[in-house]
């Protein structure tokens, strides 16, 4: 077994049930543990186990970990941390393997999203994730509560969202699934986008069979900041209030993290719970009640509250800040009756986000996010003692040490298959001289004479590479009015970076350097504090007289 500071260096076999109850069994002898040298009784049967996603050497290291057995949110909580989504302890190893350092790059892996420099006082926000399983669950929810989570790991970084896209991977069209995926994941994404009042502004959509049963719905968001202090997630200072803010709670998204790691399989069509339900309206009020808060400068951390939702996000805080997080669960505002801890610490309910506040300074934020009809509430504090604890109607419902729900996870690393697979031996050995012969006149295929006319027309009737006008037509692509080049218009989407300069904090934007050339994008916008009102005509005036 792997000891606390260290990694599994193991290839993982498949989660099955007959797997799970093996190795229970095997290592509780008649449902009994040794732990410590003292025997307790197992409270989980291995069908318990493997339902939040957990492999029994897992729940081994678990045990060890806490020196007892973990009740159930405790076991929930591990479910969700250990899971794919969020530890990425398959995907670890490959994605170490990409340079994340650079002369630009301000912020790198690790935070809600990465932030480069883009000179002259300007810094970009962006990220990029997926929503595959819950799309293929409830395409449109999946997709909506997609964009949702994205903006959010934008602005938490105190960045306005600027701009969307997205990245589609769908069946045969030929498919009626295929076809129902697609329209509802398309109107989820045009849902939550134009609501919430950020262009898509480009994407991409390919077809092929390989994607029949899982779909691939892959969002990104690009963000500016309006702020000069990036906002990190860390939490810092000890006795400092924790802040819950944005919407209630409810049952929704339970699990969601371990449900989008798992397999998908016929049983998952039935996990609609699973799925979150987003509120685009609801979000942009927190978009802006954040962007309000973070220029106060009480906030000292924020994270948001997306894949685990209070799991993740206090876990993360106090494990970035090597500090710990007591929580108290009955503060939370919920809209849903008779919760217990474990719906409280699974719940993926949108648009939530937890904030660490300078002490004395908390009721600066909660009059801004009351003021935008949110809520916002002291449910926690941070403590000295790196431990996530959950209290509930007075007792302790978990108390698990941070870095082993955030940090020190498992980690798998896998070996390269001896021999290359079939599909691949078969594309090798491909080439031109495979091909039928053909003439100027055109080409037989199967006994069948084709035109070069023909076969034009079939390239272009294949969905990949027909038209997807149908698709960019639905979504808002000029709202906020900086999107320079359409969907449609060329092979990318180029947007406007334009910076409220009669706020911005950067003297550089106010009056340009002689010596510096900004584009015109960046050195033409004017606002009343520069052009006087009256100097101004009303558009349809200036278009009449041209």
């Amino acid at each position: 077994m792997a000891r606390f500071n260290s990694t599994y260096r193991s290839i993982p076999a498949a989660i099955t049930l007959e797997n799970v109850k093996a190795r229970y069994n095997k290592a509780c002898s008649p449902g009994v543990i040794s732990v410590m040298s003292a025997p307790i009784a197992a409270p989980f049967s291995a069908e318990d186990i493997a339902a939040e996603g957990i492999k029994p050497e897992e729940y081994e290291e678990i045990v060890r970990r806490l020196g007892r057995h973990p009740n159930k949110a405790e076991l929930g909580m591990f479910g969700v941390m250990w899971s794919e989504h969020c530890c990425y302890k398959n995907s670890r190893p490959l994605l170490k393997q990409f340079p994340t350092e650079g002369d630009r790059i301000l912020v790198g892996p690790g935070e809600n999203a990465g932030v480069v420099d883009l000179g002259n006082g300007l810094q970009l926000a962006f990220k990029i994730e997926s929503h595959n399983h819950p799309s293929a669950v409830e395409p449109f929810q999946g997709a909506a509560t997609g964009v949702g989570g994205i903006l959010r790991d934008i602005f938490t970084m105190g960045a306005r969202p600027i701009a969307l896209l997205n990245s589609l991977r769908f069946g045969s069209l030929e498919d009626a699934r295929t076809r129902r995926l697609l329209s509802g994941v398309v109107s989820g994404i045009a849902h939550y986008g134009n609501c919430v009042g950020v262009p898509t502004v480009g994407g991409e959509i390919y077809f092929d069979r390989a994607y029949s049963d899982n779909p691939l719905v892959n969002v990104m968001a690009l963000g500016l900041m309006e702020t000069p202090e990036i906002v990190k997630s860390g939490a810092r200072g000890i006795g400092n209030p924790v802040l819950y803010v944005g919407s209630t709670t409810g049952r929704d998204g339970m699990g969601g993290a371990s449900f989008a790691s798992a397999e998908l399989s016929e049983a998952s069509m039935d996990a609609r719970p699973a799925v979150q339900v987003g509120d685009p309206f609801l979000e942009k009020a927190l978009i802006e009640a954040c962007l309000e808060a973070f220029k106060t400068g009480a906030v000292v951390a924020a994270q948001d509250m997306g894949a685990a939702g209070i799991t993740c996000s206090t876990a993360e805080m106090a494990a970035k800040g090597g500090v710990g997080i007591e929580f108290d669960l009955d503060l939370i505002p919920v809209r849903e009756t008779g919760m217990v801890p474990y719906e409280y610490l699974l719940s993926e309910s949108q648009e939530r986000m937890l904030f660490v506040a300078h002490k004395g300074r908390e009721q600066e934020l909660i009059a801004i996010f009351e003021r935008w009809g949110l809520h916002a509430v002291v449910a926690g504090t941070v403590i000295e003692e790196p431990i996530v604890r959950m209290l509930f109607q007075g007792e302790v419902a978990a108390q698990v040490p941070a870095t082993a729900l955030s940090d020190n996870t498992p980690i798998y690393y896998h070996e390269l298959l001896a021999e290359p697979p079939d599909y691949a031996r078969k594309a090798w050995a491909w080439n031109a001289d495979s091909l039928p012969p053909c003439t100027p006149e055109g080409i037989e295929i199967n006994g069948v004479q084709h035109t070069w006319n023909d076969v034009l027309l079939q390239l272009l009737a294949s969905p990949t590479i027909a038209s997807k006008r149908w698709v960019y037509r639905q979504y808002d692509h000029q709202v906020q009015n900086n999107t320079v080049m359409l969907p449609g218009g060329a092979d990318a989407a180029i947007v406007r970076i334009r910076p409220l300069i009669s706020t911005s904090p950067y003297p550089s934007l106010l009056t340009p350097h002689p010596q510096v050339s900004l584009p015109p994008s960046i050195a033409m916008p004017v606002t009343s504090t520069s052009i006087p009102m009256k100097a101004q005509k009303p558009l349809w005036q200036r278009q009449r007289a041209t």
